[in-house]
């Protein structure tokens, strides 16, 4: 019976019934069955999966297929054994267990401030003389650089060498030499065209190169300014006309070619470093032409003429040396001699005549320096004097104008008080007129009001008969008339009653008063 009709007649049965307990073992059979597979499901799944985690890369070997041979380092094709050229990336990849076997590496990192260089380690061998894969095909160094990163490289195919790239430093060039390529029609040539083994003519100037140093060699020349001491740490000298031997130093500043560089390197130097060059130089371009001049120039001029002096011979010393250095790739700079050593039989007596001559020009200097003492020192006392002057005559001149200010003050003043003194006494004349003019006014009001009240006095008088003591009595009782009312008099002797007296009696008129006059 199949599942399907078991499940049907034992459906129906009530709990407890054998029939029931059968469908229970149907039904637990199902869900055995469907974890078993779905586990198988998953571990085939899992065998059949290859995940790449992030900076990873898997490596596939092949187990079954043709066999390699003895010169195969890889698998050269999908259907031999071994390692696979193919590489797996990050990611979930799917291959049959059975055929392949896989290997999880780290991607190959270049660190920062390197530089790599592939070596192909499978292929065809190269061709004798020839160390570069130019073809994809063939085993050894690969041309080009790998920049700073990470990259998915097979370890199995290529293996990755750290360099370092090539840094110019301010003042040098960097030679280049091609390492490869083909050979140059002219084998003669020093310098040969791009593409071509050997050394360019064009060189590298300063800053950083990203080079592969098996692909070009780069040499370092000092294009600096440099200088040495002739006869340092060597004995420099040559005869003189006469068959004395003179010693000379000098300093010679010099430099290479910035525009002949490549040549300079390929003629002179014979070390693997083109630091080195400096001393190739001298010893092979300086060092030979400064001796050949020295001595040429010197079998024609006497010892005693280097003791005097050394302009001319300086002169043409440095020019000589600038043309003969030129030809070769040099620029002279400089070329100072410092010191010259004449022979000792020659050089005491010249040498005591020329202190002789250094001691007469100190005395006469000495002279000359006094004279010009004493001429300084009579300006200074003429400069002092002349200041001297200056202040008494500014002196005299200050009192001068004091002087010449104070009598103006004084006349200014006594001006001044002249002309108050004047106004005063026109003043006072005019006050003096005034007044005299007010006392005669005023005497002659006073004459007319006396000779008014005189003719009034007169007219009375005339009207008592020209008596004045009768006036006179006749006023008194006029004022007392009006101011008495009453007088108590005691006695008749009282002088108020004399008074009264005297005027009861008529005055004589001695002297009438003519009416008229």
């Amino acid at each position: 019976m199949s599942d399907e009709n078991f499940i049907r007649i034992a459906g129906p049965q009530g709990p407890g019934s054998p029939k029931s307990s059968l469908l229970l073992f149907g039904s637990g059979t199902i869900v055995a069955f469907g974890l078993f597979v779905a586990i198988t499901g998953w571990v085939l799944y899992s065998q059949f999966l290859i995940e790449v985690p992030t900076g990873k890369m898997a490596i596939l070997i092949r187990k079954t297929g043709i066999d390699l041979k003895n010169s195969d380092e890889v698998a050269p094709s999908e259907n031999h054994k071994g390692v696979q050229k193919e590489f797996l990336l990050e990611g979930r990849h799917y291959r049959n267990p059975y055929y392949y076997s896989w290997e999880i590496i780290p991607q190959t990192e270049i660190e920062s401030e390197k530089l790599g260089v592939l070596i192909r380690q499978h292929g065809d061998e190269l061709p004798p003389g020839e160390f570069l894969a130019e073809k994809e095909t063939q085993k050894g160094i690969v041309p080009g650089i790998k920049l700073p990163g990470r990259y998915p490289i097979n370890p199995y195919l290529y293996k990755v060498l750290r360099v370092d790239p090539v840094t110019i430093d301010a003042g040098f060039q960097g030679v280049v030499t091609n390492l490869s390529g083909p050979l140059a029609d002219d084998p003669n040539v020093i310098e040969v065209p791009a593409g071509k083994r050997g050394v360019l003519k064009q060189t590298l100037r300063e800053g950083t190169h990203l080079i592969n140093p098996f692909e070009q060699r780069i040499s370092k020349v000092d294009c600096r300014s440099q200088r040495f001491n002739l006869a340092e740490n060597r004995e420099f000298g040559f005869p003189s006309k006469d068959g004395f031997w003179v010693s000379l130093d000098a300093i010679i500043e010099f430099r290479v070619d910035p525009n002949r560089v490549a040549e300079v390197y390929v003629i002179f130097n014979e070390e693997t470093n083109g630091d080195a060059i400096s001393e190739e130089l001298i010893n092979k371009i300086i060092l030979p032409n400064a001796r050949s001049f020295c001595r040429l120039e010197g079998s024609n001029t006497l010892a005693k003429e280097f003791i005097g002096g050394r302009g001319e011979f300086q002169s043409r010393f440095q020019k000589e040396l600038e043309i003969q250095c030129r030809s070769s790739g040099v620029e002279i700079i400089q070329a100072l001699i410092t010191r010259i050593i004449p022979p000792l039989q020659i050089a005491t007596p010249i040498q005591e005549r020329e202190i002789a001559k250094q001691t007469e020009k100190q005395y006469q200097q000495q002279i000359l320096q006094q004279e010009s003492e004493r001429r300084q020192k009579v300006q200074e006392e003429t400069v002092l004097q002349r200041q001297a002057l200056v202040v008494a005559e500014q002196e005299v001149i200050k009192i001068t104008t004091a002087a010449l200010r104070e009598r103006e003050v004084a006349e200014t003043k006594a001006d001044e008080k002249l002309a108050v003194a004047q106004l005063k006494l026109d003043a006072a004349k005019d006050q003096a007129a005034a007044v005299r003019s007010r006392g005669e006014g005023a005497a002659e009001v006073e004459t007319f009001n006396n000779e008014a009240e005189a003719a009034g006095w007169k007219a009375t008088i005339n009207a008592f008969d020209g008596n004045g003591a009768e006036y006179a009595r006749y006023l008194l009782l006029k004022k007392l008339a009006g101011s008495y009312k009453q007088i108590m008099v005691n006695t008749a002797d009282s002088p108020l009653m004399k008074v009264f007296e005297s005027m009861s009696n008529p005055a004589r008129n001695e002297n009438p008063v003519t009416p008229g006059k």
